[in-house]
């Protein structure tokens, strides 16, 4: 069994401390292009000197919902890292 500083990596704890890190890995991949569309499209709107445009904030309610699931699953594997609970998971 592999094994990292003497814990295996089936390891409940750990081996739900990484599928959590793979969640936040899934909804942060989409908010960093929706970042960098949402700065574009500021950008765009304040040189042209007009209001932001409906895609805006259509995309900042895409980037504020996937930012919660993402921060509580963060939240959950520091938690678990820090507290190193006994888990079965498999």
């Amino acid at each position: 069994m592999p094994t990292i500083i003497g814990w295996p990596l089936c390891e409940g704890w750990i081996a739900l401390s990484l599928i959590l890190y793979v969640v936040t890995g899934l909804f942060w991949l989409p908010v960093v292009w929706i970042q960098v569309r949402l700065r574009d499209l500021a950008r765009a709107a304040a040189t042209a000197g007009e209001q932001l445009p409906a895609e805006y904030f259509r995309l900042y309610h895409i980037w504020f919902v996937c930012g919660f699931p993402a921060f509580l699953a963060v939240i959950g594997t520091l938690w678990l890292m820090v507290s190193k609970p006994s888990i079965t998971l498999f």
